[in-house]
């Protein structure tokens, strides 16, 4: 993909948001366009913005990463899902991938692999 990269992050840590944030923000063409911290404000904000990317937890207060994901690849196939972990759970990950997720990062983030797995994914595109 040429040009910016819209992002939006859902994940109910204020740290792990924060640490995406910073992050990702080093790459000039990646644009924090939104943030939330529970699956229906990620819903809400995915609709509103339709960002190129979203780094979605799996495990949200108000609902199951997995099964917001499954939404979003229904409504907008065209934005890139990367689930985020706080473990390397394969058979999540592997429900994942099924369901659309372009990859995983996980937690505590380690900023070149992350920044390499959201280069991969968006190459996808």
């Amino acid at each position: 993909m040429q040009g910016n990269v819209r992002i939006l992050i859902i994940d109910d840590n204020d740290v792990s948001r924060s640490s995406l944030r910073f992050i990702l923000s080093s790459v000039s063409r990646y644009q924090i366009v939104g943030q939330a911290a529970s699956a229906k404000r990620g819903l809400e904000l995915a609709e509103h913005l339709q960002p190129d990317l979203i780094c979605l937890d799996i495990i949200l207060p108000d609902g199951d990463g997995l099964y917001l994901l499954k939404i979003i690849k229904i409504r907008w196939p065209q934005i890139v899902v990367l689930m985020v972990t706080g473990n390397n759970d394969n058979g999540a990950m592997l429900n994942a991938t099924r369901n659309g997720a372009s990859g995983y990062i996980v937690k505590p983030f380690n900023p070149d692999t992350l920044l390499y797995t959201v280069q991969k994914a968006m190459v996808k595109v």
